[in-house]
């Protein structure tokens, strides 16, 4: 049975990893292609656990690289569901390094992601709506209209 509605704090999700040096390129900082494959994993995870159904990306938009996360650094990652349309659920990703030795965190990147629930024929199918509740939620959650917007006229130009 389908539900109606769940808060962000269900999809909610955050993983931490230590930055090696096969991780990294020539300047011993995280590959960029490194960091967007954790980005979609986390939010893969986020938008099943809102929806409690196989999931599938189908975009991926607003993906800003802020800072670089060195070797030896943890690379930390939060990730929740700001919107859901029909069949789709917008996630929102953000990335931070942390220097382990002095705590030191910082902003590294962000991003948006749609996700697309998938039904047991490999179909889309209706996910519940989200509910925001703390402050920064709703300001997500207010302006997500806005980007499912913009994404549909960028694919609408293809």
């Amino acid at each position: 049975m389908l539900e109606t509605s769940c808060p962000v704090q269900q999809s909610r999700t955050y993983l931490t990893d230590l930055v090696f040096p096969p991780d990294t390129n020539h300047h011993n900082t995280i590959f960029g292609g490194k960091v967007m494959a954790y980005v979609d994993k986390i939010a893969c995870i986020a938008a099943m656990r809102h929806c409690r159904k196989p999931v599938v990306t189908v975009s991926s938009d607003s993906f800003d690289f802020l800072a670089p996360i060195k070797t030896g650094e943890a690379i930390n990652l939060e990730a929740y569901v700001t919107w859901t349309h029909r069949t789709s659920m917008e996630v929102f990703v953000k990335v931070e390094s942390e220097n382990l030795l002095t705590g030191t965190k910082q902003m590294t990147a962000r991003a948006y992601l749609t996700m697309i629930a998938l039904d047991d024929q490999g179909k889309p199918t209706l996910v519940p709506s989200v509910i925001p509740e703390t402050e920064e939620e709703k300001l997500q959650h207010e302006k997500a209209k806005e980007r499912y917007e913009l994404r549909r006229k960028r694919k609408a130009e293809v």
